[in-house]
């Protein structure tokens, strides 16, 4: 049992496959390019991810082999070296997944393996869901519109037992990858944000749904309040299923729980992200609307715009606020995500991939089509963007979202006598040759708010697209 973004034993569909034929199950992760490749941030969640989830398999008699290497060769090693007759997995939907997962399974079954890929990381199949002119969908809601009164398969319950073999293979030790190596000193300081494991993820769908979602229309735009479900790391490593996220979220609106159908358009909105990806896999690299390319958007890192804008020094407190929550949680509320997008691609006239690859680096929540979807969204290139001329201005999106100030006062220290624990966190978790410190003088803005938009609309108006 090959295991990827599905750490958990609940609504597992290979799993339960996997049990009901009685034979012994051994699970495994392997440490193949697509580990490597991760950045900072999700590389150091997953190996906790990993360590969690290899628990919660000892409680069931069983564990987690862990190998290192190409998915194919560690696969027929494993193969060769228990007798296996079967390998099973659940489906990933990003190119280089589905490519390599092709070639697995075209592999193992011309060598006489039962080779099988189920769902479980989505809700709808991509290939599944079509216009009615046979096509994938380029707009949010008419998807909406086609998937919300289809019926969503139930979550499973987890395996009662998992027959373990006579002799377990030869597993790797988790702490020799390594996988917390580019976090730094951050990891100690994100550490007690992470939500992590199975039954974390559970409990904190549970109290959502009793406590949080009746008032998620109004309170999810509130960067100051707990008000959204904080499921979305747990999500990206499948630690909880959508399916159980949708059928709490019907079970939430038939209660009348006002709150419900937004909650329940924010899990379409990810599965949309995952439509598009998988029928326009340019999004993750490049220009949705290929017309984008002629833009001339600045693409060096280096700038001294992007560099203030990295390290929360904009000069722009909702900005610098979101930008120092990404870093010292690994995770960043969503209207933040709207105004930090917003303001790099258009105050700042910088490209969408400068965000898209830092974000890639910070978030423990990060998922390829999410991250990309929503960066595109706001430069306004993307699928279902915001108008292209649309720019948010962060200084009155403050006085609208956060007016008593609890959220930038959360994680901006400088110039305040009484800094909050959170702010000081920043601190200890940036690189030491940022060099700064929460004494120093807070930031001019780097750029005049009008002026900005200004710049940005006159780019927009002579685009030749």
């Amino acid at each position: 049992m090959w295991f990827r973004r599905d750490l958990r034993l609940t609504d597992h569909a290979a799993l339960s496959a996997a049990a009901q034929t009685g034979r012994p199950v051994i699970p495994v992760y392997i440490h193949d390019d697509a580990v490597a490749g991760l950045a900072a941030a999700p590389k150091w969640r997953l190996g906790l991810g990993i360590g969690a989830f290899d628990d919660a398999l000892h409680e069931k008699s069983s564990r987690l082999i862990l190998r290192k290497g190409a998915a194919l060769e560690v696969l027929q090693e494993l193969i060769k070296e228990t007798g296996a007759g079967a390998v099973y997995w659940s489906r990933l939907y990003d190119p280089n997944s589905t490519a390599r997962d092709a070639d697995i399974k075209e592999a193992l079954k011309d060598a006489g393996i039962d080779a099988r890929s189920f769902g479980g990381h989505l809700m709808f199949e991509p290939w599944t869901v079509e216009t009615k002119a046979g096509g994938y969908y380029k707009v949010y809601t008419p998807f909406w519109n086609a998937v919300k009164n289809t019926g969503v398969d139930a979550p499973l319950p987890a395996p009662s037992t998992l027959e373990a073999p006579k002799a377990w293979p030869r597993s790797d030790d988790l702490a020799g990858w390594n996988l917390s190596a580019a976090m730094n000193r951050g990891a100690d300081v994100v550490r007690p944000f992470v939500q992590l494991g199975e039954k974390t993820a559970q409990s904190r769908l549970g109290a959502f749904m009793a406590h949080g979602v009746a008032d998620y229309k109004a309170n999810r735009d509130l960067p100051g309040v707990d008000g959204t479900s904080n499921l979305s790391e747990n999500l990206a490593l499948g630690e909880i299923s959508p399916h159980q996220c949708w059928h709490a979220g019907q079970r939430a609106l038939h209660d009348g729980k006002p709150g419900a159908e937004t909650f329940l358009k924010e899990l379409v909105w990810r599965e949309f992200a995952y439509h598009l990806m998988h029928h326009t896999p340019r999004i993750l690299t490049g220009n949705w609307r290929e017309d984008w390319d002629a833009f001339p958007w600045n693409e060096d890192e280096r700038r001294a715009e992007v560099k203030a804008w990295k390290q929360g020094r904009t000069g722009e407190p909702f900005v610098d606020a979101a930008m120092r929550e990404l870093y010292v949680t690994g995770r960043m509320h969503n209207r933040g995500r709207m105004i930090v997008a917003s303001y790099l691609t258009k105050h700042l006239m910088c490209h969408w991939r400068i965000g898209q690859k830092w974000f890639e680096d910070c978030l423990i929540d990060w998922d390829p089509a999410s991250n990309a979807m929503g960066w595109q969204w706001a430069a306004g290139s993307g699928p279902d963007a915001t108008p292209y001329f649309r720019v948010f201005n962060p200084a009155t999106q403050l006085d609208k979202f956060d007016k008593n100030r609890d959220y930038t006062s959360r994680w901006i220290a400088e110039g305040r006598a009484n800094q909050h624990a959170d702010a000081l966190r920043f601190f200890d978790a940036i690189p030491q040759r940022w060099n700064l410190s929460a004494s120093d003088d807070y930031p001019d803005r780097i750029v005049a708010l009008d002026a900005g938009r200004e710049r940005a609309l006159e780019n927009y108006k002579n685009r030749n697209f």
